[in-house]
């Protein structure tokens, strides 16, 4: 085999691993959330059951991924940034993404059907029929796309709770709700900043134009701060006095999550996070520092 073609091998399987969008898996680490709300994360039967679930819904998001952009393709190529992508730039074929995504579908199924509860496997059904529903039509509309983008991250807390059989917090879900529809307005409100930097003029593929920015801008951080909401009264809660040894540490948390938030967006009013506030978030210190500290007061109220 020639050096050439180990080389043309290896880019193509790069492209394809690009493809799966192996980035946005961070999101799935949410099915740990429930088990270790729950504080149960010490239960190593349980503990792998979230793996498993982890993998499956990896598997199922990359799926739907491929199908969203074999959608947008044409979208995607007049797209400042998501016109890379290797359908939209040709690097892959849609032939191959035809192949590939029922497999990946397929494979996450078979997984969950095998390894864990059904009530996982029906979440997992209710995620790809929403995505589905999402890519082929509902993305289009204004404000419900972002509610069903929230949503989706909600499904994935509560496909932890049904994969590894711990009930569902409310609060969680509450929280869960309200704290990731602030993410997905985010997401939008940074695409419409790009736009403008652009001079576009409306979103290709979905229902915003730039005029919607202000709009974005007063929906989302209100929406975040009701999530902080949510955690204060959580904080009140009997759930909490018998979760935490030291529940009034957690109030600490409080003043992070708000920090957070704010930080999010400014840097996206001042144009410093791409069109994925998920990228930006893994590779921002501040966050990273936030997260770590708002862990360290979690641990210092179990104990």
């Amino acid at each position: 085999m020639s050096a050439t073609s180990v080389s043309s091998d290896g880019l193509r399987l790069r492209t394809i691993v690009r493809a799966l969008r192996p980035h946005q898996w961070v999101k799935n680490v949410l099915v740990f959330l429930p088990l270790l709300m729950a504080h149960q994360v010490s239960e190593a039967s349980l503990l792998l059951d979230a793996f498993i679930a982890f993998v499956a819904f990896s598997l199922l998001a990359s799926g739907t991924y491929i199908v969203n952009d074999l959608v947008d393709r044409e979208y995607d190529r007049q797209h400042p940034t998501k016109r890379t992508r290797p359908f939209a730039s040709g690097a892959l074929s849609p032939a191959f993404g035809y192949v590939l995504s029922p497999l990946l579908i397929a494979g996450a199924f078979a997984i969950s059907l095998v390894a864990l509860p059904m009530p996982f496997a029906m979440v997992l059904a209710v995620y790809l029929v929403v995505t589905l529903a999402y890519s082929f039509g509902l993305k289009r509309w204004t404000a419900l796309d972002v509610v069903i983008l929230g949503g989706l991250y909600a499904l994935r807390v509560l496909a932890g709770a049904a994969a590894t059989r711990v009930e569902l917090s409310e609060w969680l879900l509450a929280f869960s709700l309200f704290f990731f529809l602030s993410l997905a307005i985010l997401k939008r409100y940074a695409e419409l900043r790009l736009m403008q930097e652009t001079k576009a003029t409306d979103s290709k593929g979905r229902g915003y134009t730039v005029e919607d920015v202000a709009m974005l801008r007063g929906l989302g951080p209100a929406t975040g701060f009701m999530a902080v909401l949510v955690l204060s009264l959580y904080i009140t809660s009997p759930e909490v006095t018998a979760l935490y040894q030291h529940p009034v540490r957690l109030w600490l948390v409080t003043p992070l999550l708000l920090y957070w938030t704010m930080h999010m967006w400014l840097a996206a009013h001042r144009r410093a996070m791409p069109d994925d506030p998920l990228l930006f978030t893994v590779r921002d210190p501040i966050s990273w520092s936030v997260g770590a500290l708002a862990a360290g007061i979690v641990l210092a109220a179990s104990l």
